[in-house]
């Protein structure tokens, strides 16, 4: 992946990153309405930039198929996703930001388009794996490390843990973590699961136990 690719607009590359998140799974059709949705847009917006990026062969559009990538496309797409997630790295290890903070910064810094700077910083970071909320960060030829796909709800009683990611990259998640002290590689051994309302009872660093929701048992990603 040559990092000297980019587009112009920042909408462009928006939308590229949204169609390979939503085309991640090969079963279902990515559609202007379901791009619509994840952008909080209009689809007759959607519509609009589909046609520009069709011409700019940065991906096919047929109503039968749906949206795809392009192989130039693509490219672009996880270069963005690369910087994104290396500026996660930064921004929590080098200047101490929040877990649920460096999203949102890191959206502002991955459409800057110095062709050097993603290999620099990766360079600097010690080339990372993942980012901060457990996601793989795609290298300079696109290759990505394995996804840890276990959620603690999925966790045997009993068995301890350790946190590599979330599902749910929300502010209010994330502050919920912080506030039980769970980041990525925190242990936590799963007590007991409770049949009434699946919620589970775990203990964080072998820590008192504590009572959590299955919504929060299936928004953990961890590694046994």
């Amino acid at each position: 992946m040559t990092t000297a690719i980019h587009i112009q607009t920042l909408s462009e590359e928006n939308y590229l990153k949204v169609i390979y998140h939503l085309g991640k799974d090969a079963k279902v059709k990515i559609s202007p309405t379901a791009i619509a949705d994840a952008l909080n847009n209009n689809p007759a917006s959607v519509v609009d930039m589909l046609k520009k990026l069709v011409d700019k062969k940065l991906i096919q559009y047929e109503k039968s198929k749906g949206v795809r990538l392009t192989e130039k496309g693509k490219k672009i797409a996880l270069l963005i996703i690369r910087k994104h997630r290396l500026w996660e790295v930064f921004l929590l290890e080098k200047l101490e930001y929040s877990w649920d903070e460096v999203h949102e910064i890191a959206e502002q810094l991955e459409h800057i388009h110095n062709p050097q700077l993603a290999d620099r910083l990766d360079k600097f970071l010690g080339f990372p794996q993942y980012d901060p909320h457990g996601d793989p960060i795609p290298s300079a030829s696109g290759e990505m490390a394995d996804i840890y796909k276990t959620i603690l709800s999925e966790v045997t009683e009993g068995k301890t843990c350790q946190v590599v990611g979330v599902k749910d990259t929300s502010s209010s998640f994330l502050q919920y973590l912080k506030k039980l002290d769970i980041g990525i590689g925190t242990k936590i051994t799963l007590i007991e699961k409770i049949p009434f309302d699946n919620s589970v009872i775990v203990s964080v660093k072998n820590g008192p136990n504590t009572t959590v929701s299955k919504l929060f048992a299936d928004s953990l990603l961890v590694h046994e």
